[in-house]
């Protein structure tokens, strides 16, 4: 395999220059200002698998920057690969300090990812239109999966991960409908798969700050119901 053998897999990139993708390259700030954002938010809190989150979203703008300017089948793989690890640490996370299991079951969880994947990709590439995405259809699955299970145990968190999950989604619809829109948009809409990613796994890491926050009784719970709803420690 040429690892450096350039692809062309989006409406705006024109040919091989390293500027051929302008907008989808300069969108990958939105990765950098989620992480600083989420760097702020978490100083002075002690929250190790965080902050590893935090890091790993910048790490994702980097490399989707990279593949975005250098389109290769090298850079492609420097750009998934934060990806993939910011998903295997959230699901250990989750598991653990969500849904309150052992590490070595969190770990077990995480390399459950590979099979559960491996089983709905397939199925998501059927779709008609869906097929460019079918590699990230199963992760809003797998995030509302969680939210289920959390629905009963901590319905604030579980109702924080939906709404990532609906982000998710959303994003994913604009990164399915890039090619299809050419001819009308040839900009395309993949710009705004890296700024709803960005702010959905921002988010997704105010999700897990705020939960770990609220579980040592230091900070405020989500709140993205009614109002006039009370925790069940009976703080309003």
């Amino acid at each position: 395999m040429d690892w450096f053998a350039p692809v062309n897999n989006y409406c705006e990139r024109g040919g091989p220059e390293y500027w051929a993708e302008p907008i989808n390259a300069i969108t990958n700030a939105a990765f950098l200002i989620a992480a600083l954002v989420m760097a702020s938010r978490l100083r002075g809190q002690s929250l190790p698998l965080g902050w590893a989150m935090t890091v790993v979203l910048a790490a994702i703008g980097f490399g989707s920057f990279l593949f975005h300017t250098h389109a290769n089948r090298l850079t492609g793989l420097m750009d998934v690969l934060p990806i993939l690890a910011f998903i295997l640490l959230y699901i250990f996370a989750a598991t653990r300090d969500f849904l309150g299991a052992r590490a070595w079951v969190a770990g077990l969880a995480v390399l459950g990812f590979f099979p559960f994947a491996a089983l709905l990709v397939p199925i998501f590439a059927r779709i008609p239109g869906l097929s460019v995405s079918a590699g990230y259809a199963p992760i809003p699955v797998l995030i509302l999966l969680y939210a289920w299970m959390l629905r009963s145990r901590a319905p604030d968190t579980s109702r924080g991960m939906a709404r990532g999950a609906e982000i998710l989604i959303v994003s994913i619809i604009f990164r399915s409908i890039d090619q299809a829109l050419c001819e009308v948009f040839p900009l395309g809409t993949h710009f705004l798969w890296h700024i709803l990613n960005a702010v959905m796994l921002g988010w997704m890491i105010e999700v897990y700050r705020r939960h770990q926050m609220h579980e040592r009784g230091n900070a405020p719970r989500i709140v993205l119901s009614n109002a006039s709803e009370t925790d069940p420690r009976g703080r309003p």
